[in-house]
């Protein structure tokens, strides 16, 4: 069942949602050559938790972390521990922040010191994905054009969009309905109402949109070794268009 959210709920949920930015902009701060992923976590763990918020991952069907912390191959649910950040490396990482009833979540890729010119286009891309589809956002659109519409951007690159993968509602629960997939077809899918708020994320792959689990369980790789991209922002659907929270 989609939940379509009032004024005041709305309210709510930019809160949430600027303390999910600003998590982001401290991590962001963190990622240097020679930190663990670890520190990133509890940087970030500690600031959530001095904002009386509550992080949104934390034990979320088991998950021992605060954030997920993605690093090269890694797509998403990446498990911050005692992992060295290499100059060179790209490295997402995806924050949850619940607060007054309320979850805001957002995810972007950074770079680790200098990085190569052929990772730079990966994020940027992967960047320029989700606005595609968020630029299609406003009601009666249905969510087959925005994953077309991200799809197609990021092919026309030669990467792929993972499959497996999708965005999802988000509000009271940090999973609601509908499942947002990052591709599609024109004219099908789920409808937009104003008053629904979604967490679009493309999951950008430099080669196949294949993934596998690792051991830990939570972990996604890609299938073929290559870089992994990720941008997430959590929005709210308007008569017009949409109204992002997270940026």
């Amino acid at each position: 069942m989609v939940y379509l959210k009032t004024d005041n709920e709305l309210a709510l949920m930019r809160v949430a949602g600027r303390l999910t930015k600003e998590a982001l902009q401290l991590a962001e701060e963190k990622v240097k050559p020679g930190v663990t992923t670890a520190e990133i976590d509890k940087a970030v763990a500690d600031f959530i938790k001095k904002s009386n918020a509550e992080a949104s991952f934390l034990n979320y069907n088991g998950y021992p972390k605060s954030i997920c912390v993605s690093v090269d191959d890694e797509v998403v649910h990446g498990i911050p521990g005692k992992r060295l950040l290499k100059e060179g490396s790209i490295v997402s990482i995806d924050i949850g922040v619940f607060k007054d009833g309320f979850h805001g979540d957002a995810a972007r890729t950074f770079a680790v010191g200098k990085i190569s010119p052929e990772k730079q286009q990966l994020i940027e891309v992967t960047e320029q994905c989700f606005f595609k589809g968020a630029e299609l956002v406003k009601e009666c659109v249905r969510l087959g054009d925005i994953g077309y519409a991200i799809n197609a951007h990021a092919e026309r690159f030669g990467y792929s969009t993972v499959k497996v993968l999708v965005g999802h509602g988000i509000g009271r629960k940090m999973h609601e309905d509908p499942n947002i997939p990052n591709y599609g077809s024109r004219g099908k899918g789920v409808r937009l109402s104003a008053g629904m708020t979604l967490a679009i994320e493309p999951m950008i792959n430099a080669g196949t949109f294949e993934v596998v689990m690792r051991d830990d369980g939570w972990t996604m790789v890609t299938k073929d070794g290559k870089p992994s991209a990720h941008y997430e922002n959590t929005l709210a659907v308007t008569k017009d268009g949409c109204e992002i929270l997270t940026v």
